[in-house]
């Protein structure tokens, strides 16, 4: 395994010469401390089956099954797929997923450590996905507003972003959004959580599944401060220009892991869409997901 720092990138590191299928325990507990860490690992030359693709991610730890069933890869369900490319004459998973910043299942009560993308078809043009890391973010913060969210929680809810699926249509949407609050509850997390590995503080929080902020009481705070934050960590940023934020970009053959826990992230789409296609796998490793989190 050879890890690389890719240049002039502050997140992220390659590596190459990583086997899923002859490398040891060891190897896999040297990825997961490197995805802590550099919060990035390209795994450069993957050419895995589907199957073999969930296997290197239970590898990784438990995997996490999608909830709902339309984004669910025809012959390996812990497979959740984004696709605008046809398979067959017919639409396999969902297009266009992931057009806000967001961390995977913010909105649930567990969420996971570790996401994995495995590009399938990649756009000639537009290719990549931006990040934050929410450890930094929350560094730069002025401490105006660091002292702002201490001892608070942020609630978190898909129901801003929720896509419809096949049998909604000609339900009434009080009914559809009945069934997403039944389905997933809003779920409040602290606003700042820490790292349970680097012990790092992060800012626990996104425009695309936070609804408010409260005190530890439950009282809600002034809708300003959710906003301020999403103004200095570069999430209202239409430009993607802010300092925080990273594309990373991909080749034929790399598979991303990321630290769910620290960063945010958000696909590159355009309004003129290419011919896309990407398998996700999602792994709770060893570690609480926060510390002190109540499930």
């Amino acid at each position: 395994m050879i890890v690389a720092k890719q240049p002039g990138k502050t997140l992220g590191v390659t590596i190459s010469d990583f086997d899923p299928a002859t490398a040891s325990d060891a190897d896999f507990s040297a990825l997961k401390k490197i995805v802590h860490t550099e919060k990035i690992a390209v795994l450069r030359g993957q050419d895995l089956t589907p199957s073999q693709y969930v296997q290197l991610g239970r590898r990784l730890g438990r995997v996490e099954r999608y909830y709902q069933k339309m984004y669910w890869h025809p012959e390996e369900p812990d497979v959740f797929v984004s696709s605008n490319v046809p398979h067959n004459g017919e639409q396999i998973g969902v297009p266009r997923t992931g057009k806000f910043w967001h961390a995977d299942y913010e909105f649930m009560p567990e969420p996971f450590g570790l996401t994995l993308i495995y590009p399938q078809v990649i756009p000639k043009v537009n290719r990549g996905t931006y990040f934050i890391d929410m450890g930094r973010a929350y560094e730069a913060l002025p401490q105006r507003l660091k002292d702002a969210v201490e001892g608070t929680v942020c609630r978190h809810s898909v129901q801003r972003y929720f896509k419809i699926r096949p049998t909604d249509v000609y339900r009434p949407l009080v009914e559809v959004l009945a069934d997403v609050e039944a389905e997933t509850p809003t779920v409040t997390h602290p606003t700042v959580t820490v790292h349970p590995v680097t012990g790092e503080r992060i800012l626990y929080l996104s425009e695309g599944f936070a609804l408010s902020l409260a005190d530890a009481e439950g009282n809600d705070l002034d809708s300003g401060l959710l906003q301020e934050l999403l103004d200095a960590t570069g999430q209202t940023d239409d430009t993607f220009s802010h300092p925080g934020i990273h594309l990373q970009t991909f080749e034929q053959g790399d598979i991303l892991v990321w630290d769910n826990r620290s960063l945010i992230h958000r696909a590159l789409h355009t309004s003129q869409p290419e011919p896309t296609s990407s398998f996700r796998v999602t792994v709770h490793d060893e570690h609480p997901f926060y510390e002190g989190i109540r499930v």
